[in-house]
């Protein structure tokens, strides 16, 4: 059974027993405890937090997943990887624990003929907390289990929370027996490798109050409605009904292996028991087929590689799995020739990375492409690293050196023991693991701080729940009479707030918009019987509640006032308009003139300001740049109509309207702004103008990287774009005045005073380095004799590297003749010492080296340096010991 009918028919069961099929979401939701969606439950933490009303009592759902906590270990074992997809059906208050066992285990068990997995109930073992009698009669009761393959297990396994307070359960896991030749008896509790875990069912039903540990905790008491979470592995079930031995085998991630064996000549599965080779051959290929799908989902969600967060995962992939082909043996790229297998498998139940597929290509393969550079940059440190090891007559590289070859140039470890071997050294693993081991534990340190960071919406929770959502007006009107529904500060009601206080102001109706989709938040007063309060800032802390922050500008603002009125301020709100539809204009055009894979992945507008940061991997030219802006503008001039309808987000799709990367929609209801008919098709939810026209102008003001494969356009709309261009004009007339000239001749006339200046600037150069080389025959004059070598050891003030580096060789050319001779220079400049150490033939022979004589000089100067036998240079801090230095480069020779 293919991995996408195992999908097709997971749907099917539960949308045949009234759940709601919700499209998986994307793999960067909003959370500030995850990188990437880690679970199917996930995208509906705000009901199961109770921060938000489910919009439907069942739901199921097939949720893309990614892990990454232990990258490292991919491959090593057979059942874990970094993109898995997880099969879930919630109950939200309705069903519990019995009928979701029903339902599970009529899907397993059900004939394939007959829509289930089919299963051998004889074959199927569950675990249960040991005081769950309810779900222990369940699981006899309805699938007639006996008491011995229903196994008791403690709160590590089978209790579920977040790790913060909140809703947590026991839960029931579900096993399947793979048979004796793939480990003991016994049932799960003996082995997990022949008793293979495919579904976990979670039982919510109390309010934790504290989390310390996955079986430490404190329990509040029971949660008003008790829920139901489940989460089926589909990678598991498939290599169990494909009849694999492991997840890397079934139909969507073995043909990825199949690939590689053909392009690295190498086979998968040759291992033996003394095969060590092949194992690692074996572990090589699973990484590649692993990293390579995982890259393609995260890219295919608008990741791209970079230096931290989600970029920094996706770069580890696509370099790991880059890497482990060259282990293997292919040396040329090799992600175009992977990552298309992939797509065309992962293409049938994600259609989006076929209709994206340009976009995913381009990034995927610039990143190999840089990567390959890295190797390449990194090889030389590594030899440049071997080297200083050599020379000390040592035979292992240091950890830390090994450390910031991976950390600092994303030099791989294995890389680096591969060539370590091939160089007759060792590397210091022990020290390399235990500065990855510390970085781990200053980022769990990191993820363990930003634990807990969902804000405590209980309080705006009861309000809404008290008296119903917002009604919001934004849409329809600038001013509104409204009543108070809350008056808070620091997050507790209270009574008045005074002159000057700042706090937060719930009302029954409001016209004011709340910051969302790049939008800020309205400007504007609320007026009151003997007072005025400023909005600062507007929020929706909970789905239907408006909130607003308030400054309290005259009088005394009370909890009850009666009556009050709500003025947006209709200056900022016009601002505001033009601002996102002009964003929405410049995506259109940035579209029209790159292509259809410049896809926007954020934006922020406010009044007068736009910007845009959008997937490109190189920066535009100055004509791609005024190409956008010409385009924009020309959209204005064509005055095109600008209108939004609500429609599924399916309708949307089909319709061709663009959701940004990782939003949440609504799948019942989005709203799609339409600019000049299909031209210009968003899923919006802001404030726009009615025709094109009325942004006003569009003046593109920058453009500039935000991040390896992201870049970020910048612009003015309205009157500030004309105020900008003003400033401009207004430039060019006092230039073209002070330099007598017309503003049409101003470019020419300053290009030709910049060659005249890179003119006069050589010729001072010219005359700057005659000077310094004519003091070279004074220097050469006055060399001593130090045990037969003629040796020239000064100090020049006010000389920085490449002059002294300039004149010591020209010395040295100066001391003609079959003597050894040897010139050591000391600049001094800024505050910083240069050193150069310049050798003759005759010297060298007599087993004087550059490099020794600046190593011996150069931590006097709390510096160092190097280079060959002939010239040497190095550097330092401290200029006040230099006379201290040239002492004992003189030592040196002296000593030779």
């Amino acid at each position: 059974m293919s991995s996408a009918e195992i999908r097709n028919r997971f749907l099917a069961h539960f949308e045949a027993r009234g759940h709601t099929v919700v499209p998986s979401a994307s793999l960067l939701l909003d959370d500030p405890n995850l990188l990437f969606v880690n679970a199917g439950m996930v995208p509906f933490k705000p009901y199961f937090l109770g921060q938000e009303t489910p919009p439907f009592q069942r739901a199921t759902s097939v949720q893309k997943c990614v892990r990454t906590l232990d990258i490292e270990e991919v491959g090593k074992t057979t059942r874990h990887g970094t993109f898995f997809q997880m099969n879930g059906n919630f109950s939200f208050g309705d069903y519990f624990k019995e009928g979701a066992i029903q339902y599970a285990w009529e899907l397993i068990t059900n004939a394939q003929a007959d829509g289930g997995f089919g299963f051998d109930p004889d074959k199927i073992w569950v675990t249960v907390l040991p005081d769950d009698a309810e779900a222990r009669d369940a699981w006899k009761r309805i699938a007639g289990l006996p008491e011995e393959r229903i196994q008791p297990r403690g709160l590590k396994d089978n209790y579920w929370n977040m790790g913060v307070p909140g809703p947590g359960g026991p839960c029931s896991e579900i096993y399947v027996d793979r048979g004796p030749e793939f480990g003991p008896d016994g049932g799960p509790e003996a082995d997990e490798d022949r008793f293979l875990e495919i579904w976990n069912l979670v039982f919510m039903q109390e309010e934790l109050s504290a989390v310390r540990a996955k079986d430490d905790f404190d329990i509040a008491g029971p949660l008003p409605s008790r829920n139901i979470d489940t989460g089926m592995g589909l990678e598991r079930v498939a290599y169990l009904l494909q009849d694999k031995h492991n997840m890397y085998e079934i139909d969507t991630i073995f043909p990825v292996i199949e690939k590689a064996m053909e392009l690295s000549g190498k086979k998968y599965g040759a291992a033996g028991p003394n095969n060590t080779a092949g194992h690692l051959d074996d572990v090589r290929f699973r990484v590649v087929a692993d990293h390579v799908r995982s890259s393609l989902m995260l890219i295919g969600d608008g990741v791209t590689p970079g230096n931290e967060g989600r970029g920094y995962v996706l770069r580890r992939l696509l370099r790991r799995a880059v890497r482990n082909m060259r282990l293997l043996g292919y040396q040329d790229p090799s992600l175009p020739e992977l990552l298309p297998v992939s797509r065309d498998k992962m293409g049938e139940s994600y259609p989006e990375l076929v209709s994206g597929w340009d976009r995913i290509a381009q990034v995927a393969y610039a990143e190999e492409e840089a990567f390959r550079k890295t190797l390449q940059a990194g090889t030389q440190i590594f030899d440049l690293a071997a080297g200083e090891v050599k020379e000390a007559g040592a035979s292992t590289i240091p950890g830390d050196k090994a450390f910031a070859l991976h950390d600092t140039f994303g030099f791989p470890i294995d890389l680096t023991l591969e060539m370590a071997a091939e160089a007759g050294l060792s590397v210091d693993e022990r020290g390399f693991r235990q500065l990855m081991a510390e970085q781990r534990e200053r980022a769990k340190a990191d993820a363990r701080a930003k634990k807990g960071q969902h804000a405590d919406t209980a309080v705006y929770r009861d309000i809404l729940d008290a008296n119903g959502p917002t009604e919001w007006l934004a849409y329809e009107t600038l001013e509104t009479e409204s009543r108070p529904l809350a008056l808070l500060r620091e997050g507790a009601a209270v009574p008045v707030l005074g002159g000057g206080e700042i706090g937060e102001l719930v009302l029954d109706r409001t016209p004011f918009y709340a910051e969302s989709g790049g939008q800020v938040a309205d400007a504007g007063v609320i007026e009151f019987e003997g007072g005025t309060v400023e909005v600062l800032d507007v929020q929706r802390p909970v789905r239907g509640l408006v909130v607003h922050q308030v400054r309290v500008v005259d009088g005394e603002l009370p909890a009850d006032a009666r009556l009050l009125h709500a003025k947006v301020d209709p200056q900022w709100r016009i601002g505001a308009r033009q601002a996102h539809s002009g964003t929405h204009i410049v995506h259109a055009a940035l579209r029209e003139v790159l292509g259809p894979t410049a896809l926007q992945s954020g934006s922020y507008n406010r009044p007068g300001y736009l910007r845009l940061d959008f997937g490109w991997l190189n920066a535009l030219s100055p004509e791609q740049v005024r190409e956008i802006e010409q385009v924009s503008n020309n959209a204005l001039r064509a005055d095109l109509p600008v209108g939004w309808q609500y429609m599924t987000l399916g309708e949307a799709k089909d319709w061709g309207a663009i959701a940004l990367f990782g939003e949440t929609y609504d799948d019942q209801k989005v709203r799609v702004v339409e600019i000049g008919g299909p031209w210009s098709r968003e899923l919006c939810g802001g404030t726009h103008v009615e025709h094109s026209s009325q942004v006003g102008t569009v003046v593109v003001t920058g453009e500039a990287s935000v991040g390896s494969g992201n870049r970020r356009i910048e612009a003015l709309t309205g009157v500030e774009g004309f105020a900008y261009l003003a400033r401009e004009r207004d430039v060019v007339g006092q230039l073209s005045t002070l330099l007598k000239t017309q503003p049409g001749d101003l470019v020419g006339r300053v290009g030709d005073l910049v060659e005249r200046l890179k003119q006069t600037e050589k010729e001072m150069e010219r005359i700057r380095l005659a000077q310094l080389l004519s003091g070279g025959a004074a220097l050469a004059d006055g060399a001593t004799d130090v045990n037969g070598v003629r040796l020239v050891a000064q100090r020049l003030d006010g000389a920085g590297g490449g002059d002294v580096r300039t004149l010591a060789t020209d010395v040295r050319a100066r001391l003609a003749g079959d003597a050894p001779a040897v010139v050591v220079l000391v600049g001094a400049a800024d505050g910083k010492a240069a050193i150069v150490a310049a050798l003759n033939d005759a010297a060298q022979a007599r087993g004087l080296a550059a490099g020794d004589l600046v190593r011996a000089a150069a931590p006097f100067l709390d510096g160092k340096g190097g280079g060959k036998a002939d010239l040497a240079q190095g550097g330092g801090t401290d200029v006040t010991r230099i006379d201290e230095a040239l002492a004992a480069v003189t030592a040196a020779v002296a000593q030779g």
